[in-house]
């Protein structure tokens, strides 16, 4: 970790905020026989595939895992999906990243399902820092951040030979 970065959350505590939001995700869940977790490349679908785990691991739900390309920088939506429509038709969606900014990403990544008939579609984020310009709520959050426009939080998560981490530089 380089000097001018400021350790935010750490392995252990990452581990931490995901499980729990996966016991939210359930408790929001309970009459349900499937969600389906869209995990926007590639942090947010590493996150996706934990909260999968855990969700596995804690009750008898399936589980679908989705991962959504977004052309982040392109001013129109442009997406792709691993999995056809009818894979997340009239089911429970949960759109899922590391790190909500401006918003603009969830944005485009709800603008996916938009066409699509489905029961309800909540997000989970990391880290939200609160300078939304998009009108998007968090329905699962890790860990609210104030910071400054100029400052960076960056995440780390499955990256061969790092400890996974959030930091602020």
């Amino acid at each position: 970790m380089s000097n001018n970065q400021v350790l935010i959350l750490n392995k252990k505590q990452i581990d931490q905020k995901i499980n729990r939001i996966a016991y939210q995700i359930l408790e929001d869940n309970l009459d349900e026989k499937e969600v389906v977790l869209a995990g926007i490349w590639d942090r947010g679908y590493k996150i996706a595939l934990r909260l999968k785990n855990i969700l596995q691991e804690i009750a008898a739900i399936k589980v679908t895992l989705l991962r959504i390309d977004l052309e982040k920088e392109n001013s129109k939506l442009v997406a792709k999906t691993d999995l056809g429509e009818s894979e997340w038709k009239n089911k429970v969606i949960i759109l899922v990243d590391d790190v909500l900014n401006s918003g603009k990403t969830l944005a485009y990544g709800l603008g996916v399902f938009l066409n699509t008939p489905h029961k309800k579609i909540r997000t989970v984020v990391l880290v939200d820092r609160s300078h939304k310009i998009f009108p998007i709520a968090t329905d699962f959050v890790g860990l609210e951040l104030s910071t400054i426009l100029k400052e960076h939080v960056g995440v780390v998560i499955d990256v061969e030979g790092e400890e996974d981490r959030v930091y602020l530089s």
